[in-house]
């Protein structure tokens, strides 16, 4: 959020913001959000993949739009997405705001969600409508679900003007355990399985 007294910011990352935090981050705090799923379920041809061969990147999804895409999901659906609130330099909130705009532009919009944390053992709403990047379905990024298998090769094979892609899943994974050692997110790390699969299968060069 931006407030027009204080232009106070704090932007939510359950992707590449998890471990590479936007300009101007002032504090760092960990939490998780419900009734959401992180998926790769986006087309990047701007970051980890090009127009001509789109990688893939996570998205935040709502559940419920979630299971129109994919009834056959084997994932828990107690699972819960575990992330980052970046608290921005009031003096450069106006600024960053716009960069995320414009870095999260490829099928994304931005909307308040409850983030969570678990507190003297209990979970507890941490922040009110703080400000997330989710993917919406009729975004013209939004791929839907793939196969494991057929995602992780992908994966693998995949590189744009951020880097390779399989490097930003297996950041992200590493990430997410550091970051909640108790999470399970039973779809990322199945993920990370499959993709560690296709490296052990490739020849060495």
């Amino acid at each position: 959020m931006v407030t027009e007294g204080d232009r106070t910011y704090i932007v939510f990352g359950y992707g590449s913001l998890i471990f590479k935090p936007p300009p101007h981050a002032i504090k760092r705090t960990p939490g998780f959000l419900k009734g959401c799923v992180r998926r790769f379920a986006h087309s990047s041809t701007d970051h980890r993949g090009t127009p001509e061969a789109p990688g893939r990147v996570v998205t935040l999804i709502h559940t419920g739009d979630w299971a129109r895409f994919s009834g056959s999901d084997p994932f828990p659906e107690e699972d819960v997405v575990w992330g980052v609130a970046w608290t921005i330099d009031p003096k450069y909130a106006v600024e960053v705001k716009a960069y995320l705009d414009y870095r999260e532009k490829e099928g994304y919009n931005e909307e308040g969600i409850d983030v969570w944390d678990i507190v003297d053992g209990e979970e507890r709403i941490t922040d009110e409508s703080l400000k997330v990047y989710v993917g919406r379905p009729d975004n013209p990024s939004f791929i839907g679900s793939e196969p494991l298998d057929v995602l992780a090769d992908r994966i693998w094979r995949s590189e744009g003007p951020s880097g390779r892609n399989k490097d930003y899943l297996f950041k992200l994974a590493e990430s997410v355990r550091e970051l909640a050692p108790q999470s399970a997110d039973s779809y990322l790390f199945a993920l990370e399985v499959c993709l560690t699969a296709v490296q052990g299968s490739e020849p060495p060069t």
